[in-house]
């Protein structure tokens, strides 16, 4: 009898990648191209939660594809960080699928075809990177998913768009060059790439030599967005915005995050990083990209633009509870993965639906707005309260680990940075918040045509801010529960 489970990692690869075949061919059929991308959405969702029982009971999932070299096949490997990742790319396409429909159809927008097409691919991609068992299958998903993307990021073909486009192959092909040095580098030293938790890199070689290794993993890992090789992630907000949404939450810059939270656990291992003094270039690395990205939001007008400095931002957290060299401080980082993500793909999508009823990207056009859109406008404000670390949206649980890391890791210095930060935050969110529900539009018959966008994207809308809350009363939820796990793999208490 065949192992089903043991099938499912690649199932749920393959199955966007059927997806976009069927979105070109039907691509002429609007209604039957977004019912294959809803279908595939669903279907995908339903292969990640059939795993799921398995990897909570402390399972692990293996399958190789490709025999490539010894201990660098490529393979997949379902384990409890991957599907922390996994889990949250599974339901925030779900819910991005159907907001991009309404988005897309709203907007009469060119291209559609290419545009589901190259999403589904890119989604497969962003598993495939959940999923991988060693470094060269990350790196092959990981510049997969870079090629993939490009189209998404110069979709509306515009001069700008062309040039943030430049930009973005420019930044991410450069970081794949370093990313592969890397793995090869690994490779030499080791002779094998898969993922052990704890790390397996102690004693392959000096002292300098890893060193040098973990600066080439960083810079290889540029789709994380941090400081100063953050430039291509504001440029790229010219797409449209399910695409700035999938960027920033379901998949370019979470992969990039956790590709350096997998580089931590289970090629370096904390002690590692500790006798080599990583966790204080990390920290120094974090702490400038948290504050500084944030300053730069506090100058924006442009909403979709303050929102990607304040990914930048908030996803430094993560570069932060790595650095913290503790158990408190890297559960805040792979809790800070699915939680920044409900949360940010909230304010993207409130970005988007402003757009579509409104045709306002400036923060100053937006007075008053609520008024029109109350719905909209308040869940927007819950979720950007959430990545301020407020109560009851489930950001307050990853600052709480943090701050909590800090102190364990005997650097309470980075509480200085945590607090700072939330005060930035507050200072870019809540002006937005009074300008939309408080403010008064210059002209009032300005609004006479503004109402709440269409239900394919106010529910998404809805849900993904429910999520957040739900996440902050039950943190027992799956995702949390997969990060215990995570955590006890690399600090050697539970036996992967």
């Amino acid at each position: 009898m065949v192992d089903v489970t043991g099938l499912l990692p690649a199932v749920t690869v393959v199955i966007p990648l059927l997806a976009a075949v069927m979105i070109l061919v039907s691509g002429r059929h609007e209604n039957i191209r977004d019912g294959f991308t809803v279908a595939a959405a669903v279907a995908m969702l339903v292969s990640v939660v059939a795993m799921l029982p398995s990897i909570l009971s402390g399972e692990r999932i293996t399958i190789s594809l490709i025999p490539l070299l010894p201990g660098g096949d490529l393979a997949l490997r379902v384990d409890a960080f991957g599907m922390v990742f996994a889990l949250t790319a599974a339901v925030l396409w779900l819910l991005n699928s159907f907001y991009s429909i309404g988005y897309m159809r709203s907007l009469k927008e060119h291209a559609q075809t290419r545009f589901f097409f190259c999403l589904a691919v890119a989604i497969a991609a962003a598993i495939g990177i959940a999923f991988s068992a060693n470094l060269v299958t990350l790196l092959v998903f990981y510049e997969i998913l870079t090629i993939i993307t490009y189209p998404l990021v110069v979709h509306v073909e515009t001069p700008e768009a062309m040039a943030a486009g430049r930009k973005y192959l420019a930044y991410l092909l450069i970081g794949g060059i370093f990313f592969l040095a890397a793995v090869i580098l690994t490779y030499i030293l080791t002779g094998t790439t898969g993922f052990v938790p704890g790390g397996f890199l102690a004693g392959s070689a000096p002292p300098l030599t890893l060193q040098i290794l973990f600066v080439l993993f960083m810079v290889g890992f540029v789709k994380a967005a941090w400081m100063p090789l953050h430039g291509w992630l504001p440029a790229a907000m010219v797409a449209p915005t399910p695409v700035s949404a999938f960027l920033h939450a379901v998949a370019v810059v979470t992969a990039g995050v956790f590709g350096i939270v997998r580089i931590a656990g289970w090629v370096y291992g904390m002690d590692l990083l500790a006798s080599l003094g990583l966790g204080t270039l990390l920290a120094v690395i974090a702490s400038f990209t948290i504050i500084t990205a944030s300053l730069f939001a506090l100058t924006e007008d442009n909403l979709k633009r303050r929102l990607a400095y304040s990914t930048v931002s908030q996803l430094s957290y993560i570069l932060l509870g790595v650095s913290m060299l503790s158990i408190a401080g890297m559960t805040g980082a792979m809790a800070h993965i699915p939680i920044h993500a409900f949360l940010k793909i909230t304010l993207f999508f409130v970005a988007g639906a402003v757009i579509v009823a409104a045709g306002r990207e400036r923060i100053s056009d937006m007075k008053g707005i609520g008024r029109k859109m109350p719905v909209t406008a308040v869940m927007f404000s819950a979720a950007a309260i959430g990545i301020c670390g407020l109560p009851p949206l489930s950001g307050l649980i990853s600052k709480v680990y943090l701050a909590l890391g800090a102190v364990e890791g005997g650097v309470p210095i980075l509480l200085i940075v945590l607090i700072a930060s939330t005060v930035l935050n507050a200072a870019y969110f809540f002006p937005i918040i009074h300008t939309m529900l408080l403010g008064r539009p210059d002209d009032e018959r300005s609004l006479d045509s503004v109402s709440e966008p269409p239900l394919t994207m106010l529910v998404p809308i809805v849900l993904t801010t429910v999520a957040s809350v739900l996440i902050f009363f039950f943190p027992s939820m799956p995702f949390m529960d997969l990060v215990e796990i995570a955590i006890g793999e690399i600090t050697g208490s539970v036996i992967p």
